[in-house]
């Protein structure tokens, strides 16, 4: 463009021959033409480029599911928090076509308890199911660099989304496999009385595997000595524990208390 001002600042004051001034005048309008047509290809390329996050409605979830699983090469992370479509497609695809991945689910007690006849008939060899106490939201990653995520909270209208930027899936991932370390396996999770899952025991296991007396911690949870001895009789019973310390570390064992 500065070549055009200067061409139209020396023909006003007659510099140039007729012949050069059209000659240069062309040759530089040609150069503008092409930085133009440059900008607006880098545009367009701009514009084309995938999101990394594409947003999909409720009735594309098997597919998309499907596609993903079978693409797993490695590792494919599932976490279950209840009754739901995103629920059933992945008890669904993993029971009619097992992955080639390692396939870890990590499940919230409900949806355990609500699945456990299905989790427990899934064919896939490499599959590892556990229960968390943790608070998770459903998600799937493969190989650690796509995931889907169900959308929540109002006007989300059942719709999902694939995520693709690293950052975002990394953090997905880190967030899984720390709840994964301090789930339980399915199994001990459906052996456990449902008494054992309440505040009242993990509270009293807190305080065994801390050493507390026995009148030290009846009075912090306020109830009567002999209430305290009770529980601990019966949750020692519940754990087939033969002394507090076996209690303890049984409890971490299936997950009630962290390690």
């Amino acid at each position: 463009m500065e070549a055009v001002l200067d061409l139209l600042e020396s023909d006003s004051t007659g510099g140039w021959a007729a012949g050069e001034h059209a000659a240069h005048l062309e040759h530089a309008l040609l150069q503008a033409r092409s930085l133009i047509e440059s900008t607006v290809s880098m545009h367009r390329q701009r514009l084309v480029v995938p999101s990394p996050v594409a947003r999909n409605s409720t009735a594309q979830l098997g597919g998309v599911m499907e596609q993903l699983i079978a693409r797993g090469r490695h590792s494919v992370a599932i976490a279950l928090t209840g009754p739901g479509e995103f629920t059933e497609s992945v008890l669904r695809l993993l029971g009619k076509n097992p992955a080639r991945a390692t396939v870890r689910v990590l499940c919230t007690a409900d949806a355990a308890e609500a699945s456990a006849p299905r989790l427990r008939r899934l064919p896939e060899p490499r599959l590892d199911v556990r229960v968390s106490d943790s608070e998770l939201r459903g998600i799937l990653v493969v190989d650690g660099v796509t995931a889907l995520v169900p959308a929540n909270g109002p006007g989300s209208g059942g719709q999902f989304a694939v995520v693709n930027d690293a950052a975002a899936v990394r953090a997905l991932e880190l967030f899984f496999a720390g709840a994964w370390a301090g789930g339980r396996t399915l199994a001990d999770h459906l052996r456990l009385s449902p008494r054992l899952r309440t505040e009242l025991v993990r509270s009293i296991l807190e305080r065994l595997r801390a050493g507390h007396t026995d009148e030290a911690a009846a009075r912090e949870i306020n109830v009567s000595l002999r209430t305290y001895r009770r529980y601990v009789a019966e949750i020692m019973r519940e754990l087939d524990a033969s002394s507090r310390f076996q209690a303890g570390v049984r409890a971490v064992e299936f997950g009630l208390l962290s390690a």
